[in-house]
């Protein structure tokens, strides 16, 4: 296997992932921190990088991966252009969510926890965004929106990628 990888176009090497890996050996409790430096470099946490840092870090594979597998905020492959994250709390399920939730998903060809073959979107569950009097509630990049319908949804993502899942 070589050592060069790539992350949509940025690349990143396994040397890469052991030099970052070196400045928090001697952290108490820097496998967090770890992560998230990896995280921030690669886009995600490969599963390559996963030997390196658990022998850096004095631990086993398997607790290194459990880190990474409970922390939803920890991604173990690349993440879309575009990350959508529909709230599926109570209070938008009420206001409509399981609709919306399954029209963004056939619009878009991928169901929570998938990236679209283009690269363009990754659909994620979120269980609150905080925006309860506005529900549904979605956000997209950094961009939260209430008040979501199916059109409205239509209209965001044609914004960011036309023609995505014309019917």
């Amino acid at each position: 296997m070589s050592a060069e990888h790539s992350n949509n176009g940025g690349g990143w090497d396994l040397q890469e992932i052991q030099k970052i890996a070196e400045r928090f050996a001697d952290t108490p409790g820097g496998l967090m921190p770890l992560l998230h430096a990896v995280q921030e470099r690669v886009g995600y946490v490969p599963s390559e990088a996963v030997p390196i840092i658990a022998r850096t870090m004095n631990l086993s594979r398997a607790e290194v991966h459990g880190v990474i597998s409970f922390y939803h905020d920890f991604k173990s492959a690349p993440q879309g252009r575009n990350v959508i994250r529909v709230c599926r709390a109570e209070s938008c399920q009420a206001m409509g969510a399981v609709e919306l939730a399954s029209h963004i998903q056939r619009r878009l060809g991928i169901g929570f926890g998938q990236t679209s073959k283009d690269g363009a979107f990754t659909l994620e569950p979120v269980f609150c965004l905080g925006n309860c009097a506005c529900s549904p509630a979605i956000v997209v990049g950094e961009d939260i929106y209430g008040r979501v319908s199916k059109e409205r949804f239509d209209e965001i993502i044609a914004r960011l990628n036309p023609g995505v899942g014309q019917s």
